[in-house]
């Protein structure tokens, strides 16, 4: 088996035990702390989950809870969940129900509900973007290891400006094109921000072989991924037509690990009009189960600059 970059092991990334009386905050221990760069979703998220311990052990149900910040049980679900933004007096109230009356500690919990409430750059596209990638966005800025297999084009994260607004105008016919593109752009900032994410990407030689944009995009694109896998957080593998079958097939999917051991793992697999979040063990181990062996079928790194280079030289650019 190919060594996975960065431990991105399947042992050790579903969720995180955390601490059960609320000694700690979210960030402040296990994995990581949460950089405020990295968006308000995975504050948010960890702030929920050790909302959701404290509420646990002290053996309180979400009913109760939702009754004592004059709300419902499906109110503490989204809280906890991180699907909602927090209210200053109801995670007072919260704190004061679960017991943390320790002045220092209601403040981080109070200033980290404050961060989390801030919103990330890609609300300045809210406008062009169903709520459900949003999520998505969120969780992307979030994460510190991206696994992904393509099997119809080039991720978005790898993609070029002028391979991207071919794409969206295959899907759109607006005037919102350029923002668009601009908004992909503004993603793939993680690639080399400060801390940026490990990302490992398979991607299915179909792609390679549609000239998306055409002959001159096309092999600007090949050409772009040769100088992404040049970078130390990034790995590229094609998978090619010799490997024959395999337990992928036509499905795309990206598999994200965060710092933080309140946030578990996350599949993401996206349609046409929705999207699937998949965090339960079983769908985790065997979506791991599958990038592992996709990754020993593929090419290796090496042979994928090759197949990438010789794409590129075969394409002629008139």
């Amino acid at each position: 088996m190919i060594a996975e970059p960065d431990g991105f092991d399947e042992t050790d990334g579903t969720t995180g035990s955390g601490s059960l009386d609320g000694s700690a905050v979210p960030g402040s221990s296990g994995r990581g702390n949460p950089a405020p760069d990295r968006g308000p979703t995975v504050l948010r998220i960890a702030l929920g989950g050790q909302l959701r311990k404290l509420r646990e052990h002290k053996n309180i149900t979400r009913e109760q809870a939702g009754e004592h910040i004059r709300g419902s049980h499906a109110k503490i679900s989204r809280l906890e969940l991180g699907r909602t933004g927090f209210k200053e007096r109801d995670i007072r109230d919260l704190l004061t129900l679960y017991g943390v009356t320790d002045r220092a500690r209601r403040d981080e919990f109070l200033d980290l509900a404050k961060q989390a409430n801030e919103p990330g750059w890609w609300h300045h596209y809210n406008d062009l973007l169903p709520s459900w990638f949003g999520t998505y966005l969120g969780l992307e800025q979030a994460a510190s290891k991206i696994r992904t297999y393509e099997a119809h084009l080039i991720p978005g994260l790898l993609q070029t400006s002028d391979y991207t607004r071919a794409v969206v105008s295959l899907g759109y016919e607006d005037a919102n094109t350029d923002r668009r593109v601009d908004m992909r752009m503004r993603r793939q900032e993680i690639l080399t921000r400060t801390d940026p994410p490990v990302v490992w990407a398979v991607v299915d030689e179909a792609a390679l072989h549609r000239p998306v944009g055409g002959p001159a995009v096309h092999r600007a694109q090949m050409e772009h991924l040769i100088e992404l896998a040049a970078l130390p957080n990034v790995t590229l593998q094609v998978l090619p037509y010799t490997a024959g079958e395999h337990a992928a097939a036509g499905s795309s999917f990206s598999i994200l690990r965060f710092a933080e051991q309140e946030l578990p793992d996350v599949v993401y697999l996206e349609h046409l009009t929705s999207a699937l979040y998949l965090d339960r063990r079983q769908d985790l181990a065997l979506y791991l189960s599958v990038m592992d062996r996709l990754s020993v079928q593929a090419a290796t790194p090496e042979d994928s600059l090759k197949i990438f280079a010789d794409y590129a030289e075969k394409i002629d650019p008139r």
